[in-house]
């Protein structure tokens, strides 16, 4: 499947899950110093290879007749800052709930270790504007989401498929914390206990085969 084909499958399976309305949310991918792109002003479940244009790493229009995303440039900082080979960014309900009332993203479940840890949410910018760009890139050191304050949230992986996969796990967090608040003070997971969790990853118990 090509970079592009591919950029169409995930955008429409953005829309069916809800992570995105109307024309909201781009997603991009990289190969080499290429990156494609979803186009400016097309619905993620519209998109066709030929819509989505091709940029190069300095932000050239290389393929394509429609203008990238309007948050082109904070893909390509993100690229720049970090090994991601693919970047996701959406408006879900939960995600952008709490960027628009909190400073991160707290480990209330251990599934938060696979993005990091805590999600920084990103101070406030225009988006597409470099301040942003710079804003995400700072927030996502050492992690593989962010959180954008009163807009959004942003994932990175290997591929568009793991870099999809985080942006629904944030979104499953999210959701986890804004209901637990509903019902109480959310437990916040700590240190030791993270630590703990890594350790059992590392170490997984190993079940002996039963003799006959």
């Amino acid at each position: 499947m090509s970079l592009r084909e591919q950029l169409c499958e995930y955008g429409r399976r953005a829309v069916e899950l809800g992570l995105v309305i109307g024309t909201s949310g781009n997603l991009s991918v990289r190969q080499g110093d290429l990156v494609a792109v979803t186009p400016s002003g097309v619905a993620l479940d519209r998109l066709t290879p030929e819509t989505c244009p091709v940029v190069d790493v300095a932000g050239h229009l290389v393929e394509g007749e429609l203008q990238p995303s309007s948050e082109t440039p904070m893909h390509l900082a993100v690229y720049e800052a970090t090994d991601a080979q693919a970047v996701v960014h959406t408006h879900s309900v939960f995600g952008t709930v709490v960027a628009t009332t909190m400073t991160e993203l707290p480990p209330v479940h251990y599934n938060a270790l696979l993005l990091g840890g805590a999600v920084k949410v990103a101070p406030y910018a225009t988006y597409g504007t470099p301040e942003l760009a710079a804003n995400v890139r700072a927030a996502l050191e050492g992690r593989r989401a962010a959180l954008m304050a009163n807009h959004g949230g942003v994932t990175i992986g290997a591929t568009l498929e793991e870099a999809f996969e985080a942006t629904r796990l944030l979104e499953w967090l999210c959701e986890v914390y804004v209901r637990a608040l509903g019902v109480g003070r959310p437990a916040v997971l700590t240190a030791e206990q993270l630590d703990a969790v890594v350790e059992r990853a590392l170490n997984p118990p190993v079940f002996p085969r039963r003799t006959p």
